[in-house]
């Protein structure tokens, strides 16, 4: 769990990641055990960003984790990211991968 936890602290602001992604970088083989790390007993006020994870598709689809379903848009949009109808604008552009910290 601290393992997901540390890799979504490297996601840069104004960027996203997907579950499947940490999953994969982490050899965790599920999508969803990361989904479970990042929401069992986190508050999410503190310093993890995971709103800035999202589905494979760009979608919001941890928004209801939040203390409002609209607070992980919020978030985003903060950092610059465009959300409509919970889906990442421009996804592809947005994306970060967590190989990019085997070059830190």
């Amino acid at each position: 769990m601290e393992d997901v936890r540390a890799v979504t602290r490297h996601i840069p602001p104004g960027r996203v990641t997907t579950y499947g992604a940490i999953a994969e970088f982490l050899t965790l083989g599920s999508a969803r055990m990361v989904g479970w790390a990042l929401f069992q007993g986190v508050s999410l006020t503190d310093d993890l960003p995971a709103h800035r994870v999202v589905n494979r598709r760009g979608e919001l689809s941890g928004r209801n984790h939040f203390s409002t379903p609209t607070t992980m848009q919020e978030r985003l949009e903060a950092e610059g990211v465009v959300v409509r109808n919970d889906r990442v604008e421009d996804f592809a552009t947005r994306f970060w991968s967590p190989n990019e910290l085997l070059n830190l």
